[in-house]
């Protein structure tokens, strides 16, 4: 077997949660990460058939039964995943009655995968509908998306309405828009489930006053979804109370997906 350190997914899973961590989206144990592996990825890493323990869940996962996930730990630091990944990640699979996830490997000091598990799961199943490719969930805080959520009204199409306009690249990276929910208590199945629920429509969801849901088919959409989003957000946060001379109106908006061949989100510009 090769060594599973030297695997690309858990390379680029250390890079990413460490690049998080220094960009501050991720402060002590906040962020969590998961990324759907095929059986061809692991295989040569891992014997497919030594599962180390078995850990329950609170919710039935039997869409996603005999899937393998690379996922980071409920408690652990994302500035500790590329000194230790055996600790911070483990592979998991999801038992054929959807009520456990059989650990493959890491977790090494007896530890569990993210408490937001039941958010991650039940995104991969509502994305995986929508599109077949979809491989990756990453929940961060990303600062100043926070910060929006305290200054600006928390209906979609306003919200992302101004994020379009904040630069111009915005509209052509989520011309779906983002969707929204309202505080909501983590680490538990309604908010997974509301979650899940927006993902049907959108690649991304703002949890106000908590962080963002993002994903994509590989972790560079999924980052680059909500690294844009941030980007926007943080344009408003700085301009918000000055006078406003100019912005991008609709019709240049218009203009634009015409140009890179996107559709906006229908209803969301005015015509």
């Amino acid at each position: 077997m090769k060594d599973i350190l030297t695997a690309p997914f858990v390379r680029e899973v250390c890079k990413i949660t460490d690049n998080m961590y220094r960009m501050g989206w991720d402060e002590r144990n906040g962020g969590n990460l998961s990324l759907l592996l095929t059986e061809e990825e692991v295989a040569p890493y891992l014997d497919l058939n030594q599962v180390l323990r078995t850990i329950p869940m609170i919710f039935d996962a039997s869409a996603l039964a005999g899937k393998l996930f690379l996922v980071t730990g409920t408690g652990k630091y994302f500035r500790n995943v590329i000194d230790d990944p055996e600790t911070n990640l483990g592979i998991i699979r999801v038992a054929a009655d959807g009520k456990a996830v059989e650990l493959l490997w890491g977790y090494k000091d007896g530890g569990r995968p993210t408490s937001e598990l039941p958010a991650h799961f039940r995104t991969h199943i509502s994305r995986l509908e929508r599109d077949p490719l979809h491989r990756v969930v990453i929940h961060t805080h990303a600062t100043n998306v926070i910060a929006m959520t305290f200054v600006h009204s928390l209906e979609e199409r306003a919200f992302t309405r101004t994020l379009w306009q904040m630069c111009t690249e915005c509209l052509v990276v989520f011309p779906d828009g983002v969707g929204v929910l309202p505080w909501m208590l983590c680490g538990n199945d309604e908010i997974g489930i509301a979650t899940a629920e927006k993902m049907k429509e959108y690649r991304l969801v703002v949890w106000a006053q908590h962080g963002i849901f993002g994903t994509g088919r590989d972790i560079d959409e999924a980052f680059g979804l909500i690294e844009t989003v941030e980007k926007a957000a943080e344009i408003y946060i700085k301009v918000m109370n000055s006078p406003i001379l100019q912005t991008i109106t609709d019709e240049e908006l218009w203009v634009l997906a015409k140009a890179f061949g996107v559709t906006p989100r229908e209803g969301y510009l005015n015509s």
